[in-house]
């Protein structure tokens, strides 16, 4: 198992039970890939540097998981695929 570090931005227009059903998504993918989330951070609206389909601004989301190096291939095909994201970085930390 290595260490991941889970970058989201998630629509802002959405409501507070869709971004939870999307967050909850996203942590159900990670933990059928034979993983865990340990921490998630909600760092909330932010401006972004430029517009991303028409948008100045994302709900930013940070979280800090557990997976197998094989399993990453996986949650990159379903991450893009969800439609309230609109970009994620999956990057290993050591």
């Amino acid at each position: 198992m290595r260490n991941y570090e889970l970058t989201c931005i998630i629509h802002p227009d959405l409501d507070e039970t869709a971004f939870n059903e999307t967050l909850d998504k996203i942590k159900s993918w990670v933990s059928e890939s034979e993983g865990s989330v340990e921490k998630v951070d909600l760092w909330g609206r932010r401006k972004m540097a430029y517009m991303i389909r028409k948008q100045l601004e994302g709900q930013y989301i940070l979280i800090h998981a557990n997976m197998l190096p094989s399993a990453t291939a996986e949650l990159d095909r379903k991450l893009r695929f969800l439609e309230p994201l609109m970009r994620h970085m999956l990057v290993l930390v050591d």
